[in-house]
C-alpha cells in the first residue's frame, strides 16, 4: 500500500510539470489569439493544475493514512504475536511443571504403596516348620513363641512358664500350641512342679498322639511319676510307651528303665 501511494504522488507531480510546460507553450502562442482567449486558457490550465495538485495531496494523505493504518496493524500483530509467544512459553512451562509434579506424585505413590506392602507383610501369615509340622502362623505369634523358647534355653524356667501359659491362652488353635505345651511342661518339671508337668505332658500325648514330641512326653510322664514315687504308674507308662512308640529313642530309654523294675 505504501509503494502504491508513492507512485500516485509521483504521477501527479509529473502531470503538474507537464501542465506547467503546456502553460509556457501556450503563452508563446498567445500572440496568435486575442488576449481574452489566452486568459481563459491560462485560467483553465491553472484550474486543472490546482485540481491535479489537490488530487495528488488527497492521494498522498490517503496513502499516509493507509500507511499509518498498516503500521498500526503491524504493531498490533507483533503485539499479539508476542502475547501468543508469552502465553505459549507459560503454557510450556506449566506443562513441564505439571509433568514434574505428576512424576513426583507417582514417585510418592510408589513409595507409599511399598510402605503399605511392607506393613501388610508384617501381618501376613508365614510358613513355619516346628517339631516336624508345617503350618501358617501370624508373625506376632511366631515372634512370641521364639521369645519364650529363647528364655527357656537361658534356663529361666520360672519366667518361661508364664510366657508359655500366656501364649497358649491367646493362641489355643495355633500350630505352635502343642510345642508350647511341651516346653511349658519341661519348665514345670525343671522347677519340680511334677503334678502340673505330668498333666501337660499327658495332655500333649492325648491331644496329638502322632506328634514328634509325643514319645518324649510319654517318657516325661513316667519320670514325673517316679519323682512322685508312683512306681506302679511309672511302670505302666513305660510299658505303654514301648507298645505305642517302639521305634522311638524314648522307647529305648523306657526299655532300660523297665529293667530296673525287675
Amino acid at each position: 500500500m505504501k509503494f502504491s501511494g508513492n507512485k500516485l504522488v509521483n504521477a501527479s507531480r509529473q502531470a503538474l510539470i507537464s501542465m506547467t510546460l503546456c502553460v509556457f507553450a501556450s503563452v508563446s502562442f498567445a500572440g496568435l489569439f486575442d488576449d481574452e482567449e489566452a486568459r481563459r486558457a491560462i485560467l483553465d490550465l491553472r484550474e486543472k493544475v490546482e485540481r491535479i495538485r489537490t488530487d495528488a495531496e488527497q492521494v498522498s494523505i490517503r496513502a499516509s493514512e493507509e500507511n499509518a493504518t498498516l503500521r498500526r496493524s503491524l504493531l498490533d500483530l507483533q503485539s499479539q504475536i508476542e502475547i501468543l509467544r508469552s502465553e505459549s512459553a507459560k503454557q510450556r512451562g506449566d506443562s513441564e511443571q505439571l509433568a514434574r509434579d505428576l512424576s513426583e506424585i507417582q514417585r510418592r505413590q510408589k513409595d507409599i504403596a511399598q510402605s503399605v506392602d511392607e506393613r501388610f507383610r508384617r501381618f501376613e501369615p508365614v510358613k513355619v516348620n516346628v517339631d516336624g509340622r508345617e503350618f501358617l502362623a501370624e508373625q506376632a505369634e511366631k515372634k512370641d513363641f521364639e521369645i519364650a523358647l529363647a528364655v527357656f534355653r537361658k534356663g529361666d524356667f520360672v519366667t518361661v512358664q508364664n510366657l508359655f501359659l500366656d501364649f497358649i491362652r491367646r493362641n489355643p488353635e495355633s500350630g505352635y500350641a502343642t510345642s508350647a505345651l511341651f516346653w511349658l511342661a519341661n519348665a514345670q518339671y525343671a522347677t519340680r512342679d511334677y503334678p502340673e508337668a505330668m498333666i501337660n505332658f499327658s495332655s500333649l500325648v492325648k491331644k496329638v498322639p502322632d506328634h514328634l514330641r509325643a514319645p518324649e512326653a510319654e517318657l516325661s510322664v513316667a519320670n514325673c511319676q517316679l519323682e512322685l514315687k508312683d512306681l506302679r504308674g511309672a511302670k505302666l507308662t513305660l510299658e505303654n510307651l514301648l507298645k505305642t512308640y517302639p521305634q522311638s529313642e524314648a522307647a529305648s530309654v523306657a526299655k532300660e528303665r523297665l529293667l530296673k523294675f525287675k
